[in-house]
């Protein structure tokens, strides 16, 4: 038989590496827009994701709706996952791109605990510990002033934007972790696309209705806010297909590993473009952040090479 092409090694997580990379340059360019409500960002990512989901919804004719059993599920994907998109757009708005970088990274610590009650999934001490570092990351970002006191440095604009674009930051991540909660549980009787494609159609739904009524529906004035929106709409969706492509050829616990780039990059942007300087408590949270994520993601991949080397027995 014909040999089967082998994969270049360490392909899969340079397409991680470079998908981090798009996301935080497309991250960069949202902080960078000025006249934008984060709401109006998320609708034209919305149109860019359903203007490349589309064609491949009829090639693979798959159809609009999905299978009846699935739909409500599909619903409350495309509903939590815009959501968590729009909240994290204006977390990246209002605060520091590194701190809103860093609290997104508690998602699988999140996902795990949820997976647990909703799925009966097992949760160990190993995994509240895990929670445990991440709730302490964020609050090392947050740094509430009860714990911190009245002077806190380091933030972007007044600590109430702080403390709303963390409270916003912390929704988006709870709601990201309940879409991936909601695909396990949809498995794979749905086809990619057509979830993308509920995400993309229910997003902009929501976002045009919500635009009309806090009457923020505009065009950027300036022509360097459109192109920014243009670039955000093409860098998140080249983001997300070196991704898919990541783990079509790697194994989930080292992309989620090297995901954590995402960070390092968030970091060197923020400091190269945007003159803010991470202060030592983000650099904190951010170890205890991502120390938890690696640590999960550790352990999820052990968990599965087990269960492969027992079924192959």
């Amino acid at each position: 038989g014909a040999k089967k092409k082998a994969v270049c090694p360490g392909l899969g997580l340079f397409y991680t590496i470079l998908s981090a990379f798009l996301f935080s340059l497309a991250s960069l360019f949202l902080k960078k827009i000025e006249d934008v409500h984060s709401v109006e960002v998320s609708a034209f990512r919305c149109v860019f994701q359903m203007a490349f989901v589309l064609p491949g919804l009829i090639y693979y004719k798959t159809g609009f709706l999905g299978p009846k059993g699935k739909r409500i599920f599909l619903f409350l994907r495309g509903f939590l996952g815009s959501t968590a998109m729009v909240l994290l757009y204006y977390a990246y708005q209002v605060m520091p791109l590194a701190d809103a970088t860093v609290i997104t990274f508690t998602s699988p610590v999140f996902t795990s605990l949820l997976a647990w009650i909703f799925l009966k999934e097992k949760y160990s001490l190993w995994d509240l510990l895990f929670t445990l570092f991440a709730i302490t990351g964020v609050v090392l970002i947050a740094r509430p002033p009860f714990l911190f006191g009245s002077r806190v440095t380091g933030i972007e604009g007044s600590y109430s934007n702080h403390l709303k674009g963390t409270i916003a930051a912390i929704a988006s991540t709870l709601s990201a972790a309940s879409t991936i909660v909601i695909l396990r549980k949809v498995g794979k009787s749905v086809h990619y696309f057509l979830s993308i494609w509920y995400y993309a159609v229910i997003g902009l739904i929501g976002c045009v209705i919500a635009l009309f009524v806090m009457n923020e529906w505009r065009l950027p004035h300036c022509g360097r806010d459109r192109v920014f929106l243009i670039l955000i709409g093409l860098l998140g969706l080249g983001g997300q297909i070196f991704l898919t492509k990541a783990l079509q050829i790697e194994k989930a616990g080292p992309v989620s590993i090297m995901r954590t780039m995402d960070v390092v990059f968030a970091f060197i942007l923020q400091a190269l473009f945007l003159n803010h300087l991470p202060t030592w408590w983000t650099v904190g949270g951010a170890l205890c952040v991502v120390a938890s994520s690696c640590g999960t993601a550790i352990r999820k991949w052990r968990h599965s090479v087990k269960k492969a080397k027992e079924r192959e027995i």
